[in-house]
């Protein structure tokens, strides 16, 4: 198989190997293994891709593969689960097999070097272009065929390498995902685990009877939901994805403008950004005053139970709040207005907040709930992918691709992760107007 396209004016090729399945070293389970209801949530697969230099003096490109396949081999005796498959079952909801079937590998080879190729940057070509560097099995639109895991290795002519990563969210979350990722690179690095995995998910079950004291309504069906006033703003013209830079700087000055008139006492870079982005984006997609805006963030709540999560649990350990403002409120009041609006939606995720939420995905089930496309907002700026080292040292780049619609994406900048990258896409009229106000 290969594929070409253009990015940044070269040409880039990409011959893949016929892919293979890596099992558990020694199968020692069987049966099916349960997912929690904050498995159930978001059920797409996750896209990154990990680049590395080339290793001086090192092996050639039978030893890299040969590492990273010996290495998934004895990492999934630890999390077998990935090497199973998803079902569906009667309740609406899913559940693993553990098939032992493995994970696909895919080997593949660039016709370029690493270096002319930038999978941190977001174009109007980078989905063509990151997604040669991961492999995506033809044909198949059923998640229930699909292996629940896919990596694939490209050898770039210079020596470097990408790891292409895709990984079913029903059994990761970002933690969970790096958790995993981290233990398959020690591994590879012939290293002890440092932190073994949880895999028992019950801790998660829902209470019996269910008990659901916040209101979740903008969560039902859409013929039901308080929200059908608002409009797609994504038909009929051609959606742009961008990436916006927010070094240390602009992030104090955002800071700096979400307190100036005293209302707000303190913010975190987060708080402050996804309230200037929030606001901004209502005023590029020209809302209505009077036009509903929904807000919604993942939000980490391990630590917000008690006991908390276990280190190492491997599992979704996040649930989505919801913030809901008019258009008109959130463009002419300041900052502050908006930053309150995400702070007090964030303080809301307790440990009940949870508990209920995981109870209303068990009333409604699967076939009654839907995640509402308004505008969602997650970040990865905190997610240790320095801990990816394969032998090879920390990737040089890091990427991600086929990120949601309606949805703004935070990344790390740089190594010292001084900065934020902010991924959105948005209608080509309304995107204009977006650079201006990104203008700080």
């Amino acid at each position: 198989m290969e594929g070409t396209g253009k990015h940044g004016g070269d040409q880039l090729s990409i011959k893949k190997s016929k892919p293979i399945l890596i099992e558990p070293e020694t199968r020692t389970h069987n049966g099916f293994f349960f997912l929690s209801n904050l498995d159930q949530v978001i059920t797409n697969f996750v896209h990154t891709v990990y680049l590395y230099k080339a290793k001086k003096g090192g092996g050639g490109r039978d030893t890299l593969s040969d590492i990273f396949k010996q290495s998934m081999a004895n990492i999934l005796v630890h999390y077998y689960p990935l090497a199973g498959r998803l079902r569906l079952g009667s309740d609406g909801k899913y559940n693993v097999e553990c098939t032992n079937e493995g994970v696909l590998f895919v080997e593949a080879r660039a016709n370029c070097n690493m270096d002319q190729v930038d999978v941190q940057v977001i174009t109007e070509d980078h989905s063509e272009t990151i997604g040669k560097l991961l492999y995506r099995s033809p044909g198949t639109e059923n998640i229930l065929e699909m292996p629940l895991m896919t990596a694939q290795v490209t050898r770039f002519k210079c020596g470097g390498f990408a790891l292409g990563l895709s990984i079913s969210h029903c059994m990761v979350d970002g933690i969970s995902a790096m958790e995993f990722i981290k233990s398959w690179a020690e591994t590879a690095r012939g290293m002890p685990l440092t932190t073994k995995p949880v895999l028992d998910r019950s801790i998660l079950r829902s209470r019996q009877p269910p008990k659901i004291d916040f209101p979740f309504g903008q969560y039902a069906p859409a013929e039901t939901n308080n929200l059908s006033n608002i409009t797609d703003p994504f038909q009929g013209e051609q959606i742009l994805t961008k990436c916006f830079l927010f070094d240390s700087n602009k992030l104090a000055i955002l800071k700096n403008m979400a307190m100036e008139d005293g209302t707000v006492k303190s913010c975190s870079n987060f708080t402050a950004l996804t309230a200037f982005v929030w606001r901004a984006r209502c005023k590029a997609l020209q809302m209505n005053p009077d036009q509903t805006t929904q807000l919604l963030l993942i939000v980490n709540v391990r630590s917000k139970l008690n006991p908390p999560l276990p280190k190492g649990y491997f599992g979704n350990g996040i649930a989505i709040c919801s913030c809901l403002g008019r258009a008109g409120e959130l463009i002419k009041n300041p900052l502050s207005f908006a930053v309150e609006e995400v702070q007090n939606g964030i303080k809301m995720v307790n440990e009940e907040f949870v508990r209920s939420w995981i109870d209303y995905f068990e009333v409604k089930r699967a076939k009654d709930f839907r995640l509402p496309s308004h505008f969602i907002v997650t970040s990865w700026t905190r997610l240790p992918i320095e801990c990816a080292d394969f032998g090879w040292g920390e990737p040089a780049q890091f990427g991600g691709a086929n990120l949601p619609k309606d949805s703004g994406v935070f990344l790390p900048d740089g190594k010292e992760k001084k900065g934020i990258n902010l991924i959105l896409d948005l209608p080509v009229t309304a995107m204009s107007i977006f650079q201006e106000l990104m203008l700080l």
